[in-house]
């Protein structure tokens, strides 16, 4: 496997109008869920992982959820387990950039997946972000052309935030995470930061580990000082 570089040539990101919404990450308690409410303006999306908070629908409450989980999952850079059926499943896919940002948030979302969680609204708030150049995916490809797996998220600086990963045939989600990772690596900053959000025994395998909430924002607060990486504008 190559390390991908995106088809065209990546601006830098716009900033969007800024939201009326404040955000803070830093809250005392056990409790993942800070907040109700707001939008998924641009603006509010940027607002919120800069604090360290994140989105999901709550279709009970038939209104947004903000998280800062007390636990947070983060993948080190250095600390991804690579397998050889991983190794040899590189060999087989290709992988690219932001070639189709739209067909990886659909393969997230598919209802068909257990927790399902992005709605419509929730593609269409992570579009615009991608429009704006800040949401970016990974795809990988089977060799018929077909869009095996991938993943897309947020980055901000050093930060990397991953939203959502899906597969449709064996080791093609694993396979853009060890892109992922490659892509950070590039230019040997030890301050960028690959944030996962809640750890599960799958990720867990694959080298995530929990920190604690303060012990992530500083974490993020290193990361936000450093540039993108240039295959995102930086």
């Amino acid at each position: 496997m190559t390390t991908p570089t995106p088809d065209r040539a990546i601006a830098a990101p716009v900033e969007p109008p800024s939201t009326e919404w404040v955000f803070t990450g830093r809250t005392r308690g056990s409790h993942d869920l800070v907040a109700y409410g707001a939008d998924l303006a641009p603006g509010t999306l940027l607002a919120a992982y800069r604090a360290g908070v994140f989105p999901m629908p709550l279709p009970d409450r038939g209104t947004l959820g903000w998280f800062s989980p007390a636990e947070r999952a983060i993948l080190p850079l250095d600390g991804l387990r690579v397998t050889r059926s991983m190794r040899q499943s590189g060999r087989r896919f290709e992988v690219t950039v932001d070639r189709a940002f739209a067909d990886v948030v659909r393969g997230c979302a598919d209802p068909s997946r257990d927790g399902g969680w992005i709605d419509q609204p929730v593609s269409a708030a992570y579009g615009l972000l991608h429009e704006l150049g800040w949401a970016h995916s990974i795809e990988v490809w089977a060799g018929d052309g077909e869009l095996a797996g991938g993943l897309y998220g947020v980055a901000i600086g050093g930060l990397f935030c991953g939203e959502s990963m899906f597969h449709r045939q064996r080791d093609a989600s694993k396979v853009a995470l060890m892109s992922l990772v490659d892509l950070l690596r590039q230019d040997g900053e030890p301050a960028r930061l690959i944030d996962v959000q809640w750890a599960t025994p799958h990720l867990s395998s694959l080298g995530v580990v929990v920190v604690g909430r303060s012990a992530y924002l500083r974490l993020l607060a290193r990361a936000l000082t450093v540039p993108l990486p240039t295959i995102w504008g930086g």
